[in-house]
């Protein structure tokens, strides 16, 4: 069988229905163009993914719906078109709206194939508000050939596709249909980017593929909504191996005839690249898809901020970033150079507002009203609440969105300061270890030779709230921190040895900062925010 198909694999926004259907019936009526003859789109691209609790409002739903009537009446005869939506379920028991894929042939009314399993872990809660569809149902045929519809979760039942040999279903709702003999799987996903995810989605759709003897056309989305981040690298699977793959990081109509050795494959970015892009379209998505257009943070000197400030950069354009430098009784000469050198090499604003006259004068009153004491830690946090107080002053004068400049390790320990530089909009690099910090700067010097100053790289970190004070004089080396966070966080595995019992400890202590922190662009299986829900009074410290 020879067929031009598509896959469209496109940045919708969370309800921005007219936009998100413009650009379904635009990359549909350019597949037709090109003599296509199925286009297949990803998971919710009507709606947008992850729609949460929007969910509970009846109204977004229902205006999203009108969309499918819209984009029905636009499909040309001679296009088979399927994409993602949100759907009502008409029975009178249930939860209330189907995940669906909406099949679309030119001149005929619109079917729906509903999704069957619903993820419930990490960041997804799909059982809160969508009831499960039946999958012996998701069949349809063109040119003779029989596809069978699933959407995301529907083919991660395997237990490759989890932690282990252990999978959180019951059954596999795709072994009860190898009889029906379908000629090709096709998979609608909204599958989020992490570090290492593409080996496991490749397993999973190998398995789908093994199982059936048939090729799987998988599409996934682009683009990134809140904390999670989408990559695409939509493909096919056939015999074993990708022969076909879609770019990463980036939209694209990808057009390929079914089953032909010339097919493109796109070649897979390395681990760097890949981390490097996924936070530049973090940082961008966030900012345009909430309408902000400008961004600004404290430049220190440091490696932390040093990163945030190129990884906003590249997303923005250097004309809409702006760096602050803040020094104050224990910074350094070193650290105000460094900061400004980075953002001439840069191209960003740059300004000075220093803090030395004001915290002396806030000491000065709080030991009157007080009484003094000697210096400590209610020091350090004033001057990091100063900066706090600078940058937010900032925001609200230039309508500018701060970007907080704390790594995971930081977040995991409570080394952070709370409406100090824990401040922000949105955390870039809240699931970053330091070590991967560090290896995001070599990989733009790489890209970008000599744009970090060696002296920001290769200095010993520190807050500089005290004098020669260093980061490992209040936390343990950052080797060994980040792998006992890596553990404990990323991994949820028990502590052993002295540094994961103090760290579990200082992770366990500080979990009410965390639910006071920016959202966290998630890089990793297990990250702060939305899909981990500790609590914060417990005796749990095993």
């Amino acid at each position: 069988m020879t067929m031009k198909i598509a896959m469209a694999q496109i940045n919708s926004t969370l309800g921005a229905f007219k936009e998100n259907a413009q650009k379904i019936i635009n990359e549909s009526l350019e597949a037709h163009k090109k003599g296509c003859e199925l286009v297949i789109f990803p998971e919710c691209a009507l709606f947008g993914y992850y729609p949460g609790d929007l969910l509970e409002r009846d109204s977004i739903v229902k205006e999203q719906i009108k969309y499918i009537a819209r984009i029905e009446k636009k499909i040309p005869k001679g296009l088979t078109v399927l994409y993602g939506a949100i759907t009502e379920n008409s029975k009178k028991f249930g939860k209330k709206y189907y995940n669906s894929a909406v099949l679309v042939k030119g001149g005929s009314k619109s079917k729906l194939f509903n999704k069957t399993l619903l993820p419930t872990y990490d960041i997804f809660d799909e059982g809160r508000h969508i009831e499960p569809g039946s999958m012996e149902k998701n069949f349809f045929k063109l040119k003779g050939k029989k596809f069978l519809v699933t959407i995301c979760e529907d083919i991660w039942a395997w237990s490759e596709g989890h932690s282990g040999d252990r999978t959180p279903y019951s059954t596999n709702p795709l072994k009860a249909l190898k009889a029906e003999k379908p000629d090709f799987v096709i998979n609608l996903s909204a599958s989020p980017y992490t570090r290492n995810k593409l080996k496991r989605r490749e397993s999973v759709i190998k398995k789908t593929s093994d199982y059936f003897k048939v090729p799987v056309l998988y599409t996934n989305v682009v683009g990134a909504h809140d904390e999670i981040i989408f990559d695409g690298q939509s493909m096919i699977f056939s015999k074993g191996k990708v022969v076909a793959r879609a770019a990463a990081f980036k939209e694209e109509l990808y057009i390929f005839n079914c089953l032909e050795r010339k097919n493109k494959i796109t070649k897979e970015n390395k681990p760097s690249q890949q981390l490097f892009d996924a936070l530049v379209l973090g940082v961008k998505d966030y900012l345009g898809k909430t309408g902000l257009k400008k961004v600004h943070f404290g430049l220190s000197g440091g490696i932390d901020s040093a990163v945030v400030a190129f990884l906003a950069a590249e997303a923005l354009g250097p004309e809409n970033v702006t760096a602050i430098a803040m020094p104050g009784p224990y910074s350094s000469d070193l650290s105000f150079n460094a900061a400004k050198e980075l953002a001439h090499n840069l191209g960003i604003q740059f300004l000075s507002a220093e803090i030395l006259k004001p915290y002396e004068s806030v000491i000065g009153v709080l030991d009157k009203s007080f009484g003094e004491s000697d210096f400590g830690l209610m020091h350090e946090n004033i001057q990091a609440r100063m900066r706090g107080l600078y940058l937010m002053a900032f925001s609200n004068k230039h309508n500018s969105m701060l970007l907080n400049t704390s790594n995971k390790s930081e977040f995991a320990c409570g080394y952070s300061t709370l409406y100090g530089d824990q401040c922000g909009g949105l955390s870039p690099m809240g699931d970053l270890l330091k070590r991967e910090v560090y290896e995001l700067a070599h990989y733009y010097n790489e890209i970008k030779p000599g744009c970090i100053p060696e002296k920001i790289i290769t200095r010993a970190p520190s807050a500089e709230l005290r004098p020669n004070q260093k980061d490992e004089d209040s936390l343990p080396e950052y080797d060994k921190l980040d792998n006992a966070v890596s553990k404990l966080v990323t991994e949820s595995k028990a502590p052993r040895g002295e540094i994961e019992k103090w760290t579990l400890k200082a992770l366990m202590r500080s979990e009410f900062k965390r639910w006071q922190a920016p959202p966290v662009l998630k890089v990793t299986s297990h990250a702060f925010g939305m899909g981990r829900r500790m609590p914060i009074a417990h005796k749990a410290l095993y």
